[in-house]
């Protein structure tokens, strides 16, 4: 079941993205399957303002997590973790699809996200849910800032690219 992150999921959301991180691990990626989670001042924000989604399981408790915030007009995924236990099922696709509704309601036009360009759960993963990669002279100002941040941070060692759908894409 899909519902908007509570509180009490948030201690929760660490762990799926520790989880879910150390595949990283079997590409030559320690570095990204050992950096820290968001903090939970970042986690509250974003549930806080609606801005978060998880999927929880039959004793209702959180296996993936979205979390979404307006960046130049668009929704922007900031960050998309599904447990390694729960992978495989179609819930990020469902996040991903819950997050373009919120996108559509608030009259923005498309969701953006940025990613690993040859990470098999990545940037082919986004392409085949109807993301298109957004060329480097064509980002905006917002996502210029969050390439920056990405490369400050260490993340940008290994290729990344922006990706971006209309919003009304599949499933939405």
């Amino acid at each position: 079941m899909i519902r908007s992150a509570r509180v009490d999921d948030l201690p929760v959301l660490g762990d799926i993205e520790r989880a879910a991180g150390a595949a990283f691990r079997d590409l030559g990626m320690a570095a990204v399957a050992d950096a820290d989670p968001l903090s939970m001042g970042e986690l509250t924000r974003f549930q806080a303002d609606g801005r978060a989604w998880v999927v929880a399981d039959e004793a209702d408790l959180p296996v993936a997590y979205l979390l979404v915030e307006v960046v130049d007009g668009n929704g922007h995924v900031e960050q998309v973790s599904v447990h390694p236990d729960h992978a495989r099922q179609g819930l990020g696709r469902t996040l991903l699809d819950a997050a373009d509704r919120w996108a559509l309601r608030r009259g923005l036009s498309a969701l953006t996200l940025t990613t690993y360009a040859d990470v098999p759960w990545n940037a082919p993963y986004y392409a085949r849910l109807g993301f298109g990669i957004v060329a480097d002279v064509d980002l905006s100002e917002g996502l210029c800032r969050i390439r920056e941040r990405e490369e400050a941070s260490g993340l940008a060692a290994w290729p990344r690219v922006v990706m971006r759908r209309p919003v009304g894409g599949p499933g939405s």
